[in-house]
């Protein structure tokens, strides 16, 4: 098992930043690709960003790609995702997730999932 703690959400105006933090614990995390995934309302949950369990060639949906960074700290099994030039269309719960090893895209191939935090930008 492993248990995935989501921080780091809020209300932010247009154009400002957040960072976002997830903890681990349990299996040992640097064997996991870790993902960032949102879900707006009425909308399904889409990816976001990723990280493969190297902590090397990152991975990024076309609508944060410049915007968004994600990265990972083994040594204190956290992985982060920064988010500058927020826009109104950012708004939604943003879920950490872990699958062993290799990163996809596809929410259904994660394994673990943290129980979300809501991101919300004002225009």
């Amino acid at each position: 098992q492993v248990q995935l703690v989501e921080s780091g959400g809020g209300l932010v105006q247009a154009g400002g930043s957040l960072r976002l933090s997830c903890a681990a614990s349990g299996r040992t995390f640097s064997f996991y690709a870790m993902g960032w995934f949102r879900q707006a309302p009425g909308k399904e949950r889409e990816f976001v960003a990723a990280i493969g369990w190297t902590g090397g060639n990152p991975y990024y949906a076309d609508s944060v790609k410049g915007r968004f960074t994600i990265s990972r700290d083994n040594a204190n099994n956290m992985v982060s995702l920064r988010m500058n030039s927020l826009k109104p269309e950012d708004t939604a719960v943003y879920y950490c997730a872990a699958k062993l090893r290799i990163v996809t895209y596809n929410p259904a191939d994660y394994d673990y999932w943290g129980q979300g935090t809501q991101v919300t930008v004002a225009s």
